[in-house]
């Protein structure tokens, strides 16, 4: 994923340093170039040969070293820098870069760099809170430092508070974001639909399908990576919902109905990827849940189809991506689907295919346009997804 990409990792004097040396190995292992800067006081809490040894290159700590090779190594690596990130960034660091300080190697090759530069801070609670410290965050704010917030836990001296580090993942997430692909969604407001919504019977059962959620969830990490906004209403869900997209939680098809509603004119993409259910329990007064001999009959009436409303009143520059679950007649009954709900396309799958049922990793798919059709073979979802979005960008 970050083949080609070159990250320079600038750490400072912190007990957090030591997820520093995780994040370093997760980059190398998606094919980034890795470069570490430490300052002097961060060597009290790792070796420089922790680093060296996980990334293959030698940490940039002494501005005036003469073991390297000839060059001017804080403006090299400087320029070939896709993305940085100082973490953990200590309240002195972020002081000295915020007004214009630059002492040592971490702060003189951070001043050349003209790439996008995350700083996450790491300190105690009330020092993170201390005015003169928010007020250089907000001053590298406006010069267009992305500022990772610290979480509230307990920290280095027990207390409980704001100042934590962020895990790994979720450091690694703020970098991917940054570099892994071209922004080619870039000022699109994308809106997906995704996992199963739940037709309550009573207060203990109710209806609904096996969707997971993880294909909807695949395409908004997918368009959010790529640069766009995106927004998923989300129904019931067996994975977490991919970072920086905004999730509207619904429970039943009345809900993401409503929820579409109100997002559909402004969105300029509509994917939806939800498995609705598509019979609700009839809920007027007199109706009652009929017995006989064990068995339970139910009164039920057909959910609104929201793939259909979305079809008959979007507008003309919007594209509309529906996505079909079929197990006989796929592709004739995905493409009837496409004209009778106006549709630009149709992402088709049977649940007679291995690797394309509910609940996996992966998919295989078949996307249907006017056009003609396209085969996705057996990938992860997240892939697939990929593919989904360069077909809607092209079309």
């Amino acid at each position: 994923m970050l083949k080609g990409k070159t990250v320079l990792l600038g750490v400072t004097g912190s007990i957090a340093v030591y997820k520093i040396c995780n994040l370093a190995r997760m980059l190398t292992k998606l094919g980034a170039e890795v470069h570490v800067a430490m300052t002097p006081n961060s060597l009290n809490f790792v070796h420089p040969l922790t680093f060296e040894t996980l990334t293959q290159h030698k940490c940039l700590i002494d501005t005036f070293d003469r073991n390297f090779e000839y060059s001017v190594e804080h403006v090299s690596i400087a320029k070939k820098a896709d993305v940085v990130m100082i973490a953990p960034a200590s309240a002195n660091v972020i002081g000295k870069i915020a007004n214009g300080i630059a002492d040592d190697m971490l702060t003189t090759t951070v001043m050349a760099c003209t790439c996008k530069k995350l700083i996450a801070p790491a300190m105690n609670h009330n020092m993170f809170h201390n005015p003169i410290v928010q007020d250089n965050i907000r001053k590298l704010r406006d010069f267009g430092y992305g500022i990772i917030e610290p979480v509230n836990g307990m920290l280095a001296n027990r207390d409980i508070g704001d100042g934590k580090l962020p895990d790994e993942e979720t450091l690694l997430e703020h970098i991917i974001r940054e570099i892994a692909y071209e922004k080619d969604l870039a000022g699109k407001k994308v809106l997906i639909t995704a996992g199963a919504t739940q037709e309550s019977i009573d207060p203990v059962r109710f209806i609904s399908n096996h969707s997971s959620g993880k294909m909807g969830f695949a395409v908004a990490r997918a368009a959010m990576l790529r640069g766009a906004d995106v927004t998923v209403i989300a129904g019931h869900t067996e994975v977490a919902p991919p970072m920086f997209v905004d999730v509207v939680r619904v429970k039943s098809a009345a809900d993401m109905f409503e929820a579409v509603k109100e997002h559909l004119s402004e969105s300029d993409i509509i994917i939806k990827a939800a498995a609705v259910a598509d019979y609700t329990p009839v809920t007027t007064a007199d109706s009652k849940i009929k017995k006989s001999d064990g068995d339970m009959s139910i009164p039920l009436k057909r959910t609104t189809d929201i793939l259909r409303y979305i079809g008959e009143n979007r507008r003309k520059d919007q594209f509309i991506c529906g996505f079909s679950m079929e197990t006989d007649n796929v592709i004739e009954n995905s493409r009837k689907k496409l004209l009778s709900k106006n549709c630009d396309m149709i992402c088709a799958n049977s649940l007679r295919t291995a690797g394309a049922g509910f609940g996996t990793d992966t998919n295989v798919i078949t996307m249907i346009t006017a056009e003609g059709s396209q085969e996705i073979e057996l990938m992860s979802k997240f892939d697939a997804a990929n593919i989904i979005l360069d077909k809607i960008i092209n079309a």
